[in-house]
């Protein structure tokens, strides 16, 4: 898996866009309507990688069962988890998770007051 292979999943989600704020070589992965980031790809220590939102029991459930499952790199390690690419987590996993971080940081649906 590429980076650039990553980059174009994310895209494919509702309302997604790539992001350059730092440099030309970390991409985050927004919603437009609120901006919030759902996936940081970018290289560390000589490794691509992919950094996503979590729920917290999850992550830490992640990381015992993978190594390339790390607590989120220059991130809030309670919410964030960073995977290392092309190593032990299967690309099905990293799909489901990208999933599960867009979840966690769409916009809610509001209710219909009566």
């Amino acid at each position: 898996m590429t980076k650039q292979d990553l980059i174009t999943h994310c895209l494919t989600y509702p309302s997604a866009y790539e992001d350059y704020p730092f440099d030309d070589t970390t991409t985050l992965i927004r919603h437009t309507s609120n901006r919030k980031m759902f996936a940081l790809v970018d290289h560390l220590n000589g490794r691509l990688h992919i950094t996503l939102k979590c729920d917290p029991e999850k992550a830490n459930i992640l990381r015992d069962i993978f190594a390339d499952i790390i607590p989120g790199y220059h991130m809030n390690k309670k919410h964030w988890n960073t995977i290392y690419i092309n190593g032990d987590v299967p690309p099905e996993e990293i799909y489901e998770l990208i999933q599960h971080s867009y979840d966690l940081i769409k916009p809610k649906k509001k209710g219909v007051k009566i």
